[in-house]
């Protein structure tokens, strides 16, 4: 990477995803990792971090780019609050991952574990948690339809859906300082949800998260981890 920063045209930019869960930047000016203290906004929870490369956390149906696209960094063993997106949702794990999906057809909270190279698309609204099954940090490429994580409807957690399921019914105002899991005010109930069903959707996510935890990964796979790490050093130098 830094051998090829020197040669680029302006404007062009290189992102190295490593193994152990870093990213490396070049652009012709020189390389280097990319941190969390500098390059990275937070990502719906304390701890998780995302670097933007289309949008950004202001993109909403009024502020439109179409889509976000960014590269999140998960922490080791974590998961994120379970939540439901406004738009569709598309996240390539970079690592040994888990989806967590609420399945409305049979009522029962699915678990999808993801290895390394493999994308999954997470419907409008499906209610969902993203963990990360490794000890290092894990590096995703996000993509969402329609919403940064500024907009109210960028990720509806079950305090939320709850929130709004009594303004909704009449049970009270939306209160002025309810903040959703993107960190923005939410005033409006999105119209034709039915907020307490997602609700409780959510919170069924939230228990199995606290019975199974993040998961963990195989033998196979840490194997495979370290296979790919030397892989990585012998076909890419820093």
């Amino acid at each position: 990477m830094r051998r090829l920063a020197g040669r680029l045209p302006d404007g062009v930019e290189l992102y190295g995803l490593l193994p152990g869960g870093g990213i490396v930047f070049a652009d012709r000016d020189g390389a280097r990792e990319l941190g969390p203290e500098r390059e990275f906004l937070r990502f719906i929870d304390d701890g998780q971090f995302a670097h933007y490369l289309v949008g950004d956390a202001a993109t909403s149906p009024e502020r439109p780019s179409n889509a976000t696209v960014k590269l999140g960094v998960v922490g080791p063993r974590s998961a994120f609050t379970p939540h439901a997106h406004g738009g569709e949702h598309f996240v390539l794990s970079l690592g040994h991952a888990a989806c967590g999906l609420y399945d409305a057809d049979r009522a029962e909270v699915t678990q999808v574990p993801l290895v390394p190279g493999v994308m999954i698309r997470i419907p409008e609204m499906m209610p969902h948690s993203f963990a990360n099954r490794g000890g290092a940090p894990l590096t995703i490429l996000a993509a969402n339809t329609g919403y940064g994580i500024d907009h109210e409807d960028y990720a509806i957690t079950a305090q939320e859906a709850e929130r709004r399921s009594a303004a909704a019914s009449g049970g009270g105002p939306a209160e002025a300082g309810a903040v959703t899991a993107g960190g923005a005010l939410s005033t409006v109930p999105r119209a034709g949800t039915d907020f307490a069903a997602l609700a409780a959707a959510l919170r069924d996510i939230e228990g199995a998260q606290r019975l199974r935890g993040t998961g963990a990964t195989t033998v196979r796979e840490r194997l495979a981890t370290r296979l790919r790490r030397i892989a990585s050093a012998l076909e890419v130098s820093r």
